[in-house]
């Protein structure tokens, strides 16, 4: 076996002109998705299916979110009916526990989400962090600011790293019970956020499902940042609604766009 004769700096400028390549393209997109958890993978999934042009922010090294790991670190996943539909369109193995309820492997459904949502054409920027919104004179979300993750952990006497402004046409926070970018209208006194409740996963299921929509013009807002948006009771460690949440968000998106 004989290896190509590649250096360190062609190494080193491949990953630049690529990380460069996609910074260019995707500075305006048609949606940005703050959130690389299942809602959010699964939002992006299905607008980049439909030929939107997508970008996933996600402040950590992996994408996912708690789809990896199930509950209590135990890294089986359950989801109600009729949420199974969405492991068989990503053929995700998974049994039935009993009637109305499925279990699935973390790591595999996990893996099966992040690949289909790469294979429709989904750019991803992980470790960037939002730090706030891009809201033009007539009152709408226009875009994101972004800084990297790591800028956050150093002291505040010594950063001094400006963030970068991303221009799009929708957002949508797909951010869990944080509900970062809702927060931001939030400290402006655009809306109130209401805070998650107690657990009740019958309700908390259909209640996200039912609310996921635009919250404000150019936002929208899916999975647990619903409940965190309007008080609904959290849902624990199922994820049904996550994905279901995930693929309204994106036909609302769909549907919105069509209009303009």
């Amino acid at each position: 076996m004989s290896w190509a004769k590649v250096s360190e700096k062609d190494i080193t400028l491949a990953i630049i002109n690529g990380f460069k390549k996609d910074m260019e393209e995707y500075v305006q997109s048609d949606c940005i998705i703050v959130g690389g958890g299942p809602s959010g993978l699964m939002a992006a999934k299905i607008l980049a299916q439909n030929k939107v042009k997508v970008l996933l922010i996600e402040r950590n090294n992996y994408l996912g979110g708690g789809f990896w790991i199930g509950g209590f670190l135990m890294n089986h996943v359950t989801l109600r009916s009729p949420a199974q539909e969405i492991l068989e369109e990503l053929n995700i193995p998974y049994h039935k526990e009993k009637e109305g309820l499925f279990v699935a492997s973390g790591p595999h459904a996990c893996s099966k989400l992040i690949a289909s949502a790469c294979d429709e054409g989904v750019r991803i920027l992980n470790m960037a962090r939002f730090e706030d919104l891009v809201i033009r004179e007539e009152n709408r979300v226009c875009g994101v600011v972004i800084n990297w993750t790591p800028v956050s952990a150093l002291p505040r006497e010594i950063t001094c790293v400006d963030p970068l402004g991303l221009e799009t046409k929708f957002v949508i926070d797909a951010s869990g019970h944080e509900a970062v970018v809702v927060k931001k209208l939030e400290e402006r006194g655009l809306l109130k956020l209401k805070g998650f409740g107690a657990m009740w996963v019958e309700k908390s299921e259909a209640s996200i499902l039912e609310h996921t929509d635009e919250v404000f013009p150019g936002l929208m807002v899916c999975g647990m940042a619903v409940s965190s948006t309007y008080g609904l009771p959290r849902m624990g460690p199922t994820f049904g609604a996550m994905l279901l949440s995930g693929k309204r968000a994106a036909e609302e998106v769909l549907g919105k766009l069509a209009e303009n």
